[in-house]
């Protein structure tokens, strides 16, 4: 029996006039016409149509259905629930242990089963273990990956791409809200902790998702985005809880309501870590009114920023007392009101950096040189259409922000046509003294280094958010409905706590070893942990194929787990596979 036994296949239906096909890449697929609506004001009717299947290249008459092909064609016979026992004669079992030992190591097995039971559960641990694996997230290609690898799912069962669309649709939000409840639980509400809050966006093309909507993507791919962002808990190192909304919601304005979840969760003493972006007025008084501290990146240009830089310029950044070894950088932190309206001092922490400074000051004199050159080009031009008098109205030019900012730009009095720019000596010579300078703002009263240590902090969380569109392929939702769309969303932050405690642990094993080796990164781990192999032999038993190697043994050792445990495993595995063919 092949693997491919594990995708159900339909007829492409036969309804006349509804049923269109599109290629993308090496992909044919079926598209249904379920309405069309006449707007009158356009005089012209829109035809909406979602993709129900894609092709199958063997039979150009019968396709592999998605969760659209239930919702509009329910009166076509389903096949019953489909596992098949048929895999791969040689499993990779390596990525899979410690994916497993991490899991248990934070109770989220028995925190999934209590919410969802043990069949969902061993879905979800599974459908996370494929994205961490493979790198990706498409419920079509679940079934390659079942196919040749120990699964969660209580005896090991495999289910079909079009079983896996049925299960997301089925998870209820109630299920999701109590899991998190529980994994929020564990942590003390007296003591504090830090919150490193970011959001990002991501694509998708569903129509029928309320989420979904068009706003300011980070990365334009021209499609409908939603906003999903993450509260990671500095302290233990990994994910709290996260929130998604809707694609046109500005992230600044979003903070607020994480604030709120928060307190609702009876969070006292909790510290927000931010980014620049978060930086307003407001966000900082409601932060105020909840109780709760903060630090935050403050832009550099901000003008009472500027100010303090200036006022501290000189005064610090040639004292080794100032010197903050670790981050290479020179700190001084003041007392102020950061708003004319303020009612509380803030610790502004400001920060220079020599290198930065380096790197910044190259960047802004080779941006001034090209837009200088520009101008001089553009005079010379000018100059020559004026002798020919060939300057007329369709010879105006519109310049961007950053040359009126660094240039005064001359114009002709009467005719309005630019003449050439004079370089605005007086900003350039300010943002050349700014260079290699930051700052960040603490509610609470710290020194210089504590300050930008907690900030650091916040790598961890970009590394999540690296991590869950790179490595987990989450940039974009593969659904067509909002239950699966939610669903998703949920065992991708699962595979994301998941992914944070490898990560720790990999890279808490190279700080032990003297020389940092290449294979202690997650994706590096994962492929050479992916070479432990068990084969099937003729007894129908699967056994390990050979010893753990020295690398496997330096990787494994970061989770605890020797050969021995290693021999352990895969003889549990086997045990449940016992006979399967």
């Amino acid at each position: 029996m092949s693997r491919y036994s594990l995708w159900i296949v339909y007829d492409i239906p036969d309804v006349k006039g509804k049923i269109t096909f599109r290629t993308k890449g090496k992909a044919r697929y079926v598209y249904y016409e379920y309405s069309r609506e006449y707007d009158p004001s356009k005089q012209y009717t829109n035809v909406k149509r979602v993709t129900i299947g894609k092709v199958l290249p063997e039979d150009e008459n019968k396709m592999r259905p998605n969760e659209n092909f239930r919702k509009y064609f329910p009166e076509v016979e389903q096949p019953e629930e489909k596992t098949v026992s048929c895999r791969s004669s040689c499993l990779k079992t390596g990525a899979y242990m410690i994916i497993d030992k991490a899991a248990k190591d934070l109770k989220l097995d028995t925190k999934l089963q209590d919410s969802f039971g043990a069949k969902a559960a061993g879905i979800m641990l599974d459908l996370a273990a494929h994205s961490i694996i493979t790198e990706g997230n498409a419920a079509q290609y679940y079934p390659d990956y079942a196919y040749n690898h120990p699964l969660f799912t209580p005896d090991m069962k495999c289910y079909s791409d079009s079983f896996i669309s049925d299960f997301l649709r089925s998870i209820k939000e109630d299920q999701r809200q109590d899991f998190l409840d529980q994994w929020k639980a564990d942590r003390c509400k007296r003591e504090r902790i830090y919150i490193s809050h970011d959001s990002t966006n991501k694509n998708c093309q569903a129509g029928d998702i309320d989420i979904v909507e068009f706003g300011e993507a980070k990365v334009d791919a021209g499609l409908p985005i939603f906003n999903y962002a993450v509260g990671y808990d500095v302290n233990n190192r990994e994910p709290l809880m996260y929130e998604k909304y809707s694609g046109s919601i500005n992230d600044v304005s979003q903070l607020q309501f994480m604030v709120d979840k928060i307190k609702g969760y009876g969070y006292k003493n909790i510290g927000f870590i931010l980014d620049r972006g978060y930086f307003s007025k407001d966000n900082l008084s409601y932060m105020d009114n909840s109780g709760f501290s903060f630090i935050i990146m403050v832009k550099g240009i901000k003008d009472f920023i500027s100010s303090q830089v200036r006022k501290l310029k000189g005064t610090f950044e040639n004292d080794w007392g100032n010197r903050i070894e670790e981050f290479e950088v020179y700190g001084k932190t003041v007392q102020t009101f950061v708003y004319a309206a303020d009612t509380k001092k803030r610790y502004v922490h400001v920060y220079y950096n020599a290198a930065k400074a380096a790197g910044e000051r190259s960047r802004l004199e080779e941006n001034i040189r090209e837009m200088q050159n520009y101008l001089a080009r553009l005079e010379e031009k000018i100059h020559e259409m004026q002798r020919f008098m060939e300057l007329h109205e369709d010879n105006e030019y519109e310049f961007g922000p950053a040359f009126h900012k660094y240039f005064h730009m001359h114009y002709n009095k009467e005719t309005g046509h630019f003449v050439y720019g004079e370089p605005n000596l007086l900003v350039i010579r300010e943002e050349l003294d700014l260079c290699g300078y930051f700052a960040i703002i603490s509610s609470e009263k710290m020194e210089a280094k504590e300050a930008i240590g907690l900030y650091k902090n916040r790598d961890a969380s970009e590394k999540v958010f690296r991590a869950d569109k790179s490595y987990l392929g989450n940039n974009c939702l593969r659904v067509a409905s909002e239950e699966s769309a939610s669903t998703k969303i949920f065992i991708g932050f699962i595979a994301l706590i998941i992914r944070c405690k490898i990560y720790q642990a990999l890279k808490n094993k190279a700080k032990e070893l003297v020389k940092k080796p290449n294979y202690l990164t997650v994706p590096a781990a994962i492929r050479e942990l992916e070479k432990i192999e068990m084969n099937r032999q003729l007894d129908k038993v699967y056994r390990l194929d050979h010893a753990v190697t020295n690398t496997q043994k330096v990787i494994l050792d970061a989770f605890d787990i020797d050969a021995a445990h290693v021999t352990y495993k895969a003889n549990c595995i086997s045990e449940v596979l016992k006979g399967r063919g």
